[in-house]
């Protein structure tokens, strides 16, 4: 069974080849992949190497993990795998709300349409808050509580 590792902390200029070269010595069961942006055709910072087994996986971390590329310290673990949605954190039933401001999820909100009929209450409890605004949300709403108020 092969095993994927993940390679981060590239520098921009890397290519392919460069890449394989500083794991060349690590076997020739080893293939390397550099993720690059689309537009520059530059390495985004980051890529994968394969390799066979999980021992050997555990080698090359060992070794290069902190290995100095061109003046950038390598980061090596293993590859985490992939996800089918960006939203990970988000239940996995998706409401109307909650998708139309997610983009990879234009598909389900154009087959959701039946579910605009719900009400606001029950919307409120299905869509959470991203974790990295809930505190700026939560001043807005103490805010908005405090105008309602005085009104």
């Amino acid at each position: 069974m092969s095993v994927r590792l993940y390679v981060g902390n590239l520098p921009e200029e890397l290519s392919r080849q460069e890449l394989e070269d500083v794991f060349a010595d690590a076997g020739d069961s080893i293939s390397t992949k550099i993720i690059t942006d689309r537009k520059t055709n530059k390495c985004r910072g980051f890529g994968f190497v394969t390799v066979k087994s999980d021992e050997q996986a555990d080698e090359i971390i060992e070794k290069y993990n902190g290995f100095l590329l061109k003046d950038n310290a390598l980061k090596v673990e293993r590859a985490q795998p992939r996800t089918k949605e960006k939203g990970e954190d988000q239940p996995a039933t998706v409401t109307e709300a909650s998708a139309s401001f997610n983009t990879g999820n234009r598909r389900k909100n154009n087959n959701n349409k039946s579910k605009r009929s719900s009400s606001s209450s029950q919307v409120e409890q299905d869509v959470q808050p991203d974790p990295r605004w809930a505190q700026e949300l939560e001043k807005l709403k103490q805010l908005l509580a405090a105008q309602t108020t005085n009104s």
